[in-house]
This record gives structure tokens, sequence and C-alpha cells, in this order.
């Protein structure tokens, strides 16, 4: 059976999952752009310029997404990369950005859908008692919205998930009828749109559409949401990156002349987005766009939501916020900051009106703010690697990055220098109030354990693991993956044997013999070889002499396996410490995981693997092997069992605090299609791991090595080696990856099955 994934898998996958926002982008924007050109008389010379504009910047912060994809994989995307380079501060102004650009998000997205539904609906446009009908429905909407969200990102995924697609769809049927209805025709670039007498509103058009930049972070945070390396996780996010903007790019450039050609700007009782559907698509079509334009906008209003929930919970793990704003509903979900926007929201709808150009200003600067971030923090980085003698390439790098940086903050100047007046202002007081009300909680609740800590990133960034390369090697296909396992010539050599072969069909490798002794060794690989072979298993085999962990760990590296399998022969004292040291410099120095067989009498039955106890301390270092027990738990259709154990653990708040540890642990989606369960044992940490084993009926038990945490330090020489010492079951053992340089090359002889 194949490991259940509900990562994903292609770039497209993740443009339909985080595409929403941006991907809506062009239903609104051209609105507030022409009201201001089209009247002016200036947009014959002014459009294609601020279009071009646009499309620079897209491309230049596009490829500064790039870098920072590679840089940052744990899904806190820009403001990760701001955090480390410009320090703590740098959280609390993101954390008071992302607040208010969520909320704005919010109100834009349903402020655009009632637009879009009052393009058909006219009558929404009058007032009843006093209140506008489509304040009514923008209310209805945000209430609907929030009591969706808040139960649960399930119910959300079924209810708006097909919605971006469709946005896709409608945008590409726009371009395409475009191209058919009215030939294909760029917006052109008149250099007199610089001039001092044009140059007020190409900037200011600029300044209007650059609200297609928003949620292009997202695709950032998704980097850990892909399978793959983290290679292959980074390379599959800028791919969604890239559908979507590309999309956004070329829509604008084909259908925004159409639209200016086309529509009315002083219309103000049709957007001009839906002038444009009605005059190029026939009816039924161009009612479905607007049905479509409304999912979207829908979905990326409850996107908004979601990432709210996320941010106060993480903020309320690192002490930035009191907990009962964050406090988990039934569904899993924190409730408070939902309806704390969703009434923001609509009070300003009551206030303010639903046109989404009264907060599209407001949004866009915050938007550009955390760009601008971004970009220098990317530019300091490579300024640090050019200085440190990363020429060439980082070069080349770090003045395109500077000139995406140098955009963004161009556009964040001309937000606000334009729309000031028109609500930007608010910035200037919510920033510093939301940062000093930030950092008045975090002196005031005090700063977060390391447990606290971790749990807190656990859950805002929405990520724990990212597939290792020697997990990969592992799960790839019978001709390049395989397992290692070192014979010595004796009976406990074999022990590893039938753990060695259960693993190699589960997961349809080839298994790599080998000896470093002659005679009785060779006699015995041959002899293994054979009887591989006749069960069906692939099997390659390696002679070669010298020391036995040196040997094993250049042959490890030659053959670029992915698991290396190996028995213990049950000796104690002294003399166990020397085998022991064996293990113990395999485990170092093979960059790879270790799976040590304890001396028990030999099985016929190939073993069953998949009751799984993982320890766990609160520390990143020691869910190194999370990914390995998700696919192992797969592979053998098992289940797992989270385990921590100390002295230390006595006390009320921090039983508490490991609680939501290994609870926020087993809720990330790449454990959530497994049987995952929790114990916490007050005794010394080696115990805790033997006696969850055998309260368990464990089959492995897997623990990672080298690893500090907040409560004990892994190391092989301590509670790993106790717990291979002592344990009864085989013990997976994951090292620091540090590529140990081969001596020399082994010889290998293969087989193959008969």
């Amino acid at each position: 059976m194949t490991a259940v994934s509900r990562k994903l898998s292609t770039p497209l996958e993740g443009a339909l999952a985080g595409g929403g926002d941006p991907a809506t982008s062009p239903l609104y924007v051209f609105g507030p752009f022409l009201a201001l050109i089209v009247p002016a008389g200036v947009a014959a010379v002014t459009f294609g310029a601020s279009i071009w504009l646009v499309v620079l910047t897209i491309a230049t912060v596009s490829a500064m997404y790039r870098l920072v994809m590679r840089w940052v994989t744990d899904g806190s995307g820009g403001s990760g990369l701001s955090e480390e380079e410009f320090g703590p501060p740098a959280v609390k102004v993101n954390a008071g950005i992302t607040f208010v650009e969520y909320t704005l998000t919010f109100a834009v997205s349903i402020a655009a859908l009632v637009t879009f539904i009052a393009d058909r609906f006219p009558g929404l446009n009058n007032s009843l008692l006093g209140i506008q009908l489509r304040t009514a429905v923008a209310v209805g909407f945000s209430v609907l919205t929030g009591w969706l969200v808040n139960r649960g990102p399930r119910t959300v995924a079924r209810t708006f998930g097909p919605a971006t697609g469709g946005a896709l769809i409608l945008l590409w049927v726009m371009v395409v009828t475009t191209i058919v209805r009215l030939g294909f025709h760029l917006p052109s670039l008149d250099l007199k749109a610089f001039s001092p007498r044009y140059l007020r509103y190409t900037l200011g058009g600029f300044a209007r559409i650059l609200a297609v930049m928003t949620g292009i972070e997202v695709f950032a945070n998704l980097v850990p949401a892909y399978s793959g390396t983290r290679a292959e996780q980074s390379r599959k996010a800028f791919g969604s990156l890239l559908i979507i903007m590309g999309t956004t790019s070329i829509a604008m450039l084909v259908v925004g002349p159409a639209i200016l050609a086309l529509s009315n700007p002083g219309n103000q009782e049709v957007s001009v987005f839906t002038q444009t559907m009605d005059r190029l698509l026939p009816e039924p079509i161009a009612v479905l766009g607007t049905i479509v334009g409304v999912a979207v906008l829908l979905s990326a209003a409850a996107a908004s939501a979601l990432g709210l929930q996320n941010l106060f919970v993480g903020l309320r793990l690192r002490r930035y916020l009191p907990p009962r704003l964050a406090t988990l509903n039934r569904f899993g979900v924190a409730g408070a900051p939902v309806w704390i926007e969703v009434t923001i929201v609509s009070a300003s709808f009551v206030l303010l009106g639903t046109d989404e150009k009264t907060y599209l200003a407001v949004y866009a600067a915050g938007v550009f703010i955390l760009l601008s971030m971004t970009g220098w923090a990317a530019s300091k980085r490579l300024a640090r690697r050019i200085r440190e003698g990363e020429a060439g390439r980082s070069m080349a790098q770090f003045v395109g990055t500077i000139a995406a940086a140098g955009l963004a903050t161009i556009g964040t100047l001309v937000v606000f220098w334009e729309r000031f007046a028109d609500g930007v202002w608010v910035y200037a007081i919510l920033l510093p109030l939301l940062y000093l009300l930030l950092g008045y909680f975090r002196r005031r609740l005090g700063e977060p354990s390391p447990v606290e800590e971790r749990v807190g990133t656990v859950v805002e960034r929405g990520v724990i693991m990212s597939t290792p390369d020697v997990l990969q090697r592992l799960e790839a296909d019978r001709e390049s993956a395989k397992v290692l396992v070192p014979l010595d010539g004796s009976a406990f050599g074999e022990r590893s044997l039938p753990v060695a072969t259960a693993i190699a069909q589960a997961f349809r490798d080839s298994v790599l013999l080998m000896t470093v002794t002659d005679g009785e060794g060779t006699a015995q690989l041959d002899r293994v070889t054979a009887d591989l072979l006749e069960i069906g298993v692939e099997v390659g085999s390696v002679t070669s002499g010298g020391a036995v962990s040196d040997m094993i760990c250049d042959v490890a590296h030659a053959e670029d396996v992915g698991l290396i399998v190996m028995s213990t022969h049950g000796h104690s004292g002294p003399k166990r410490r020397i085998l022991g040291s064996v293990t113990e410099n395999v485990t170092r120095g093979a960059h790879r995981p270790v799976l040590v067989v304890p001396a028990l009498e030999p099985t016929v039955a190939l073993p069953a693997l998949g009751r799984i106890v993982v320890s766990l301390d609160g520390s990143a270092e020691a869910e190194r092997v999370l990914p390995f027990a998700a696919s192992f738990a797969g592979r053998f259709s098992g289940s797992l069992m989270l385990a921590h154990g100390s002295e230390q653990v006595g006390g009320k708040a921090r039983y508490r605090e490991m609680e939501r540890y290994l609870a926020a642990i087993a809720k990330r989606s790449e454990l959530e299609n497994l049987s995952v369960g929790s114990n916490l044992v007050r005794a010394e940490a080696t115990d805790a791991i033997l006696d969850t084993a055998a309260e368990f009926a464990a089959d492995l038990i897997m623990i990672a090595t080298h690893g500090r945490g907040s409560v004990e330090r892994l190391l092989l020489g301590s509670v790993a080696e106790e717990v291979v010492q002592r344990a009864k079951i085989p013990v997976l053992l994951v090292p620091i990856l540090e590529r140990k340089p081969m001596t020399e090359t082994p010889r290998v002889v293969r087989s193959s099955p008969r």
C-alpha cells in the first residue's frame, strides 16, 4: 500500500489552493484606475505606461520571491525572512500590518462581490428604512463567511475549493475571446506619460492597479505544503506563483485595452469588468462569469479569515496576545479573531459603504509595505553573501532584488502620496498602536518557553516537516531506492534481514547487502543473496575491506541509499559500548537514518512495522523524525503514538504546554490521514519512550539524534543509545544530516531477481 499524502503535488494544485486572492484582482482593479484617467482625458497617453509599470513590478517581485522560497521553506515566507534579517521588531511590524491586511482583504472581497451581484440586480443600490440594501447583503455575506470559517478549514475547502479554478478559466476565456473578437493588441507605451504633465496620472494609475500584487505572499507561505525535497517544494510553489501572476499579467495586457475601449467608467451601476464581459461574451456565459467572480471573492474573504485565525493563535502562543483572544472552539479553530474581523468589516460597511474603492487604497498600501520589507530583507541577505565571497550569480540576483525592492518601495510611496487622504493615513495611527499593544502584552505575559515558541511556529506557519532527501531516496522507484544491510558473517548480523526485507517490499525498494570481511562473510553474502532472490527481492551486493563503520558510510554515500538496517549483538557492559560505537559512528557519519534491530531470537515471518512510537521533546530538531514516521505508517497501514517524558514535566502549566505542542503536531496536514495519539509520562525520557512502546504494543521506535530540546538533549550516547540498548523492538535513528567524505570507492557486485 502506498502512503497517503495530502500535500500538494503540482504547481497547478498550489495555484488552485492559494491563488484566490491574486486571481480575483483583475475583476476590480480597473474600475478605480479608469475612473482616474478617463475623466481627466489622459487615458490615451498614460494607460499603457501604468499597465507596463505594473507588469514590470510583477516580474521583478516574482523573481525576488523565487529567492525567498529557496531561503525560507517553513511557510513564514517574507515575514520570516524579514524577522531573520531585521530582528524581533519585524515580528510586531509584520503582525500589525498582517492584521490590517487580512481585515482589508475580507472587506475588499465582500465589497467587490456585492458589486458583482449589484451589476445583475441594480435594485440592491436602493435603500430600505435608511439602509442601503447592498450594505445589508454585504453584512449578511460577512456573517455567513465568518460562520463557515469557524467550522474549520475542511468546511471552507469543501465550500470554496473550486472557485479559484473557475476564476482562472474566466480570465483565460476573456483573454481568448478578446483576441478572437478584437484582435491581439497590447497597450502602447507612450514616453510622454512620464513627462511632468502626465506623470501624476501615470503614477496614480500605477498605484491603483498595484492591488493585483495582493496575495503574492501566499505562495511563499505554501512552500511546505508541497511534496518533495525543499528544493522541489520551492520550485513547485514558484510554479504556482507563475500560473496565477502570469494569468493576471496576461489578462491585464490583453483584456485591459478591451476594458478601456468597451466600458464606461462613469456608469456607477455596473462595474467596468462586467460591462466588458457583457460586450464580449454571450449572455449565459457572462452571467456564469459573474457567479464565478462572486464565488472566488467569497473564497478570498474566507482565506483571509483563516489566515487571521492562524495569526492570532501564533501570537497567543508567543505571548503577544492574551489567551482569551485565540481560544480554540469545538472545531479546533480560534473563533474570536474571525468575529472581530466580521465586526470591524460590518461596521465599516455601515459607516463607509460597500464600494471596494473605499478600501482598495489602504489595502494596497499595506501590501506594499510588506513587499518592501521583504525586498530589502532579501537584498540585505544577498549583500552579506557577496561580502562573504559568493559573487557572480549572487551579484546578478542582488541587482534584480534591489530593483524589486525599489519598485515595491516606489509603489509604497506612490500609494501613500496619491491616496493618503483616501484612508491610507490610518497606517500612521494603526501601526504604532498595534506595535505598542503587542509589545505591552508581551511584557505583561512574559517571554514564552522554548516549547511554547515552537508551538507558535508550528501553528502560525502551518508546517512541521518537509520531506528530507534521504526519505525521497527511500520512496523512489526500485531501480534507485536501496536499503543497505551490513553483514559480518555471524548469525546476529542476519537478525536485521526480516525487517529490511519488509521495508524493501513495502517501499518497492531493493536490498543492498554488504560485508567488510572475507571468507565466511562472503559465503554468507552469497547465501543471503540467493534467499532474497528466491522470494523476489531485488538484491545487490558489496564486498570491501577496512574499518567497519567507515566502509558502511562509504557504501551508503556511493550507492545513495535511503536507509541502513543493522543488528546489535546483544552484549552489555564495556563490550556493548565498543560494538555500539559502530552504530554510533554510522549514524553520525553516513548522512542516513539507521534502523537498529535488537538481538532477539530469529524470526521467519516478516514483521509488521506500522505501530510506531515517535519521541518528541518540543524542538524542531526532534521533529526531523516525523516525515519518516508518516511515511512508514502510511506504507504499513499503521498508526503513531507521540511520546514525551521527563521528570521535569511536573506542574500543570508545563504539562499543558506539552499537551498543546503534541496536539499541534498531530493536527498537521502531513499526519491528518493517520491515527495519531500522544502520551506524556512523568518519568525519565528513556523510560517514558520504552513504557509508551510497551503500552502501545509498538512495532518500531523512532527518535532523532543530536537534537537539542527544551527538556532533553537527544544525543546518541545518552537517550538514543539507552533506547537502542534496552529496546526489544527495532529503533530508527534519524541523525544530523552531515555528509562524511568517502575514503575510497567500494566494489559493487549486483544481482537481479529471477
